[in-house]
């Protein structure tokens, strides 16, 4: 039985390095997308939705990679501790903007961008 838990220590320390490293790969190229859609969506309400949605996906992520790369418990209690304010507060203050900008009166964009209502009429 000793033996059996000594393989997979080693094999855990030859796994653990790679996947961490393609977590944090993951976590960053999620975060560049959720960029992107936030220079390419129309209104504050899209643009709101790929940064939150993307940013705490893609941060946390990153964050779990971390963890599997770090070197002791204290780090990883402490890398657990980010995680959990980061999905207590990215949705709360993404929230508080959308209703901020409803409390404002900005509308969303309906259809198509670019596209005019009526024929004859630009955009």
């Amino acid at each position: 039985m000793a033996e059996l838990l000594a393989n997979i220590h080693g094999l855990w320390e030859v796994v653990r390095f790679p996947l961490g490293a393609f977590m944090c790969l993951a976590g960053s190229l999620l975060c560049l997308v959720g960029t992107v859609g936030v220079l390419r969506f129309p209104d504050i309400y899209t643009r709101l939705h790929a940064a939150s949605i993307t940013d705490t996906s893609g941060a946390a992520l990153v964050l779990i990679g971390m963890m599997l790369l770090s070197p002791g418990w204290l780090v990883i209690s402490k890398l657990f501790a980010i995680c959990v304010f980061l999905f207590l507060t990215s949705p709360t203050a993404s929230h508080a903007l959308a209703n901020a900008a409803h409390t404002a009166g900005i509308q969303p964009v309906i259809g198509r961008v670019g596209s005019s209502d009526a024929e004859g009429e630009d955009a």
